[in-house]
């Protein structure tokens, strides 16, 4: 995991949610949708913070967590200067893996919208949703982040030579059968986990879980920098139907694979 922190030591996640907007807004439309109206909400590798803030403007009480001790320390200074320190219940640096500071069924809906994509071994990822399991009450809402193989497959041979070493087919079908990523270039997105779309509701369902919703979070990744251009220009109201349409299409199976993130939504059993 130490390459996994270094990367976030030196990435700015809150900038990439603002980089891509639509990511946040389709992801915070079906948070929204399904949270109950108040209660204790677990953010669970919560990086910035920047979900936790938006929860705790709406008044819920907020435990944040995070590998990364930098991240951590920015969401706690976030909270300090948007004047919500009294919404959060605690900042802790912790693995998804193990949240030995954190009681039994304590939490009305639990977030772990970064933790999935970086345990490339399947026992870990069992590990760290039966430790949200355990932290959520019955039948309290949580929202899971994943990231789908095939769409890392398209972007690999649209774009090799940033994702190193899949920059030939022979180390691209390997990436397809394990799902593992480690980048080749130094200080890049690495220690990656994509999973197949189809095995994600099977795999949360086999931990106790009951699927509610399987939605892609940024379908519109596959428009180019010149296409968005191409619609901002066209007008506010023009942006505001594309990105209506996005959250509408956003649980469409058929078009799962081409967004970069999927958030699966279920309920404790």
């Amino acid at each position: 995991m130490s390459k996994v922190i270094s990367y976030y030591n030196q990435f700015d996640e809150w900038a990439r949610l603002d980089r891509e907007p639509i990511e946040f807004q389709v992801n915070w439309h079906y948070i929204k949708k399904y949270l109950p109206r108040a209660g204790h909400v677990l953010d669970n590798g919560a990086g910035p913070g920047k979900y936790s803030m938006e929860l705790a403007k709406e008044g819920y009480k907020i435990t944040l967590t995070d590998l990364t001790p930098k991240l951590v320390e920015t969401a706690e200074n976030k909270a300090k200067e948007l004047d919500l320190e009294g919404q959060f219940n605690g900042f802790y640096t912790a693995d998804a893996r193990e949240l030995h500071m954190l009681k039994d069924e304590q939490y009305d809906a639990s977030l772990m919208l970064g933790p999935m994509y970086h345990l490339q071994v399947e026992k870990d990822r069992i590990k760290a949703v039966e430790e949200l399991h355990r932290v959520t009450k019955k039948n309290g809402i949580v929202f899971i982040a994943f990231m789908p193989r095939i769409r890392h497959v398209l972007t690999s041979l649209l774009f090799p030579e940033n994702w190193k070493p899949n920059d030939n087919m022979d180390t691209i079908f390997e990436f397809f059968q394990s799902g593992c990523f480690n980048h080749a270039d130094e200080g890049r997105f690495t220690g990656a986990y994509y999973f197949n779309i189809a095995d994600i509701n099977p795999f949360m369902e086999a931990q106790g879980f009951e699927t509610l919703e399987l939605i892609g979070s940024n379908v519109g990744a596959i428009l180019n920098k010149d296409s968005w251009n191409y619609w901002r220009n066209k007008g506010e109201q023009e942006m505001k139907k594309i990105i209506n349409f996005i959250k509408e299409r956003a649980s469409d199976p058929y078009i799962l694979g081409i967004s970069t993130h999927l958030l699966y939504i279920g309920r404790k059993k």
